[in-house]
């Protein structure tokens, strides 16, 4: 890819590092801009409002008209976010790789709308789902569970649906912002108006979800709110369409997975070749440009011997988290050396044969700043596993809460009016809408005076209380379970505002860890592996679901009996959700922990590169500055 000058992008008439639809280098006057940022975002709205309306109102569907448990419903919800999640790791890889964002918004976008077609037609024939029974929990022996057939339905709807938000997920935001130039000025500013905008879009889709789309799921047909998305899906494809003459068009780059894959794999088939005491003598990119390599305009990285030791004490170690062969010498004076990474090293090893041959493959040697990139993915690992259980907190708000509110008043004083079940996720949103400003307003400039940071909280500080709110969100939760069984044991049913704490403070929580954890990756993901920053957040989103499905179908086995009671029973009154609660209360806070050591042993990027002697690059402190 050519490398734009600031005075060409900015002054010229035609973009060096963008294309038009006809292969031609993109003219700033008649392509991208706003108004292809717009048909855009059209996109991510119904991806949003499609994918969370869906899954916020799936278990009273699965348990009142499926006929199945709560534990088995909560699964399949979690089961389907997780997946959406997980596949835009594939996405992103076949748009960076193969399609490029484009195609892959296209494609992924009609997968999705066919998933969701399957769904209308699975909730609207009657042979689909079993006959309706009395008992809308389905406890009666006259009510009959969805038969293989009816579930294979179901299940091919929502997971093809799943295909297509990752797909789409994992390009949209970047397509969007390839219509803007980051080397132009006026265009920079504009392009982080965008991703305001973006989250904008991604708040009211996932707004006139919890609300609109449930409420016709609820009282005018299921099948009429799965329509109405498959109709919204289309239509916004459509509008993306339409703009393709307009757009601008960005070079494949490449996987960063493919990266962090090839750095191991030369390492792996290095591994018996001594390392050089001197590490300048490994094969970096000033060698590889020599040898008329593109090397992407890679900023040269110093060599670091670690991947992540924190000693604060002689004779202690607090912390060593890192991937392969891990050997630690603690010496008399406190210090601490290791050789854990060093394995990594071999793959930056110019041997005899690939030198006498004058060029080698990717697989089999790379730069020792590719080295790099990688072992600073790897530092970020231990931050990466201790955010996982935030999400995991997070799908309790979509699959319990909603059977929680089920069962409570969710009248909406004399009206007459009932809040539909799912609907109760609006707290959550509100929840997360109310938090930004009010830390941008308040808590931010409070934390620039105490601490000196001039952007308020760091990111791993945000997670924090991200993380602290979560705890103190299934405490609360488990509280007003026990009230709330405690109390229909005398024939009282509560009000559903009684969950307002837990879907509260887990929102308030989301918007901290959201903003840290997105936050962090960007802010130290290698240049050249920018786009890992989105596969390592969405990644934690995905395992965190997939752990819920663990964690449920473990204490549905230990505590039920012949898959029914215990503290997940299918009626709540008989079970105990509050000792569920607790759990996650207890695991949450024990990985609060976990995290605050790794946290306390994190050096952010920007510090180890001015202790080297090297600045971040323009873009990246623009990347880091908000």
């Amino acid at each position: 890819m050519a490398t734009v000058l600031p005075e060409t992008a900015s002054d010229g008439k035609a973009l060096t590092d963008a294309w038009d639809h006809k292969g031609r280098p993109a003219s700033r006057a008649t392509t991208g801009g706003w108004g292809c940022a717009a048909m855009i975002l059209g996109a991510e709205l119904f991806e949003r409002m499609t994918t969370l309306g869906i899954a916020v109102n799936l278990v009273p569907y699965m348990t009142g008209t499926m006929h199945l448990g709560n534990a088995e419903a909560a699964n399949t919800v979690t089961n389907f976010i997780g997946t959406s999640f997980m596949l835009c790791l594939l996405g992103g890889f076949i748009a960076d790789t193969y399609l490029g964002r484009y195609l892959t918004i296209a494609i992924f976008t009609a997968v999705q709308a066919t998933g969701v077609m399957i769904l209308t037609i699975s909730t609207a024939a009657p042979g689909l789902r079993p006959p309706p029974c009395a008992d809308a929990k389905g406890a009666s022996p006259d009510c009959v569970p969805a038969d293989g057939k009816q579930l294979g339905i179901l299940y091919l709807g929502l997971y093809l649906t799943a295909l297509g938000t990752g797909g789409l997920k994992s390009s949209v935001s970047g397509f969007g912002s390839d219509q803007f130039d980051d080397g132009h000025d006026g265009e920079r500013k504009k392009m982080l108006r965008f991703f305001n905008w973006f989250y904008f879009f991604v708040s009211i889709g996932a707004l006139l979800a919890v609300t609109v789309l449930v409420y016709v799921q609820d009282n005018v047909g299921r099948r009429f709110g799965y329509g109405i998305c498959a109709v919204g899906i289309l239509c916004g494809l459509a509008v993306f369409l339409s703009g393709t003459r307009k757009y601008r068009f960005k070079k494949l780059v490449g996987s960063p997975l493919t990266q962090v894959a090839a750095v191991t794999a030369a390492a792996w088939s290095k591994r018996a070749l001594p390392l050089p005491s001197d590490p300048d003598m490994l094969y970096d990119i000033d060698d590889a440009s020599a040898a008329g390599t593109d090397v992407k305009g890679k900023q040269k990285l110093p060599h670091s011997k670690e991947c992540s030791t924190l000693l604060h004490s002689e004779g202690t170690i607090m912390q060593e988290l890192s991937t392969g062969r891990v050997i630690l010498i603690l010496t008399n004076d406190g210090m601490v050396t290791q050789n854990g990474c060093s394995f990594l090293d071999h793959a930056a090893i110019l041997d005899r044969e690939e030198t006498a041959a004058g060029t080698a493959s990717k697989w089999t040697l790379c730069t020792r700043t590719d080295v790099e990139e990688v072992k600073q993915v790897v530092r970020m690992l231990p931050i990466w596993a201790t955010t996982i259980m935030f999400w995991t907190i997070h799908a309790q708000m979509t699959t319990f809460s909603v059977a929680q509110a089920e069962v409570m008043d969710r009248g909406l004083g004399g009206s007459g009016f009932q809040i539909p079940a799912g609907s109760l996720t609006v707290f959550l949103i509100g929840s997360i809408l109310l938090t930004v400003p009010v830390y941008d307003r308040l808590v931010a400039p409070v934390a620039r005076r105490v601490t000196g940071n001039p952007h308020g909280l760091s990111p791993l500080q945000r997670v924090f209380v991200g993380l602290f709110f979560s705890v103190l969100g299934m405490a609360a939760a488990a509280l007003i379970e026990r009230h709330r069984q405690t109390t229909s044991q005398h024939g009282v049913v509560l009000t559903v505002f009684l969950l307002m704490p837990q879907f509260v403070l887990v929102g308030a929580g989301e918007a901290f860890t959201y903003m840290g954890q997105l936050d962090f990756f960007l802010r130290e993901c290698p240049k050249g592996m920018k786009t890992m920053s989105t596969g390592l957040f969405l990644s934690t989103c995905a395992l965190g679901f997939f752990f819920s499905t663990l964690l449920v179908t473990i204490v549905h086995k230990v505590t039920g009996h012949n898959g029914r009671g215990g503290w997940l029973a299918d009626n709540l009154n008989d079970g105990r959700l509050d000792y569920f609660y607790w759990l996650l209360a207890v695991i949450s806070a024990v990985n609060l922990g976990l995290f605050t050591v790794a946290a306390k042993g994190y050096v952010y990027k920007e510090k180890r590169l001015a202790d080297a002697g090297i600045e971040l690059a323009d873009e990246e402190t623009i990347a880091v500055g908000h």
